[in-house]
């Protein structure tokens, strides 16, 4: 559904914050920029996504790999969010209250019946690493 536009990507987003459920907590999450397969966000770290020693909390890291790689999963080809079969994430440096974090989804690969995404959390300052995630997302049958 490569026939999304960037306005219906933040659409989405809005929409799933805005819910009672946990996809609120990706409330502060901006869309910065959409196109087929990719999708860039930024969020600021605030006391509320951090862990007790006051850095980006490692579950809200993997729920911004489970959710921006969905919403890039679903501006592809297919346009179908999937059902998640695998992810990884790999934590290389902390995030610290204040400093913002991009967000960068790729859909690397997309077959009949599956997606395979990649997400980059880095300091957007200073370019480094904050973690990387790799998901896996079963699309149904074609």
């Amino acid at each position: 559904m490569a026939s999304l536009t960037l306005n219906s990507i933040k659409q989405i987003m809005r929409t799933m914050t805005n819910a009672t459920c946990f996809d609120r907590v990706l409330s502060k999450v901006d869309v910065v920029s959409a196109s087929p397969g990719k999708v860039v966000c930024e969020m600021r770290v605030e006391e509320e996504h951090t862990n007790h020693g006051g850095t980006l909390h490692g579950g809200l890291t993997a729920t911004l790999v489970d959710v921006i790689s969905t919403v890039a999963i679903m501006y592809s080809d297919r346009g179908a969010p999937g059902v998640s079969v695998d992810m990884n994430i790999t934590y290389m440096n902390a995030a610290k209250i204040g400093e913002d974090v991009l967000i960068t989804a790729q859909v690397l690969k997309q077959g009949r019946t599956l997606a395979f995404a990649t997400v980059d959390l880095t300091n957007k300052a200073t370019g480094k690493p904050i973690a990387q995630g790799r998901h896996t997302k079963h699309l149904g049958s074609s």
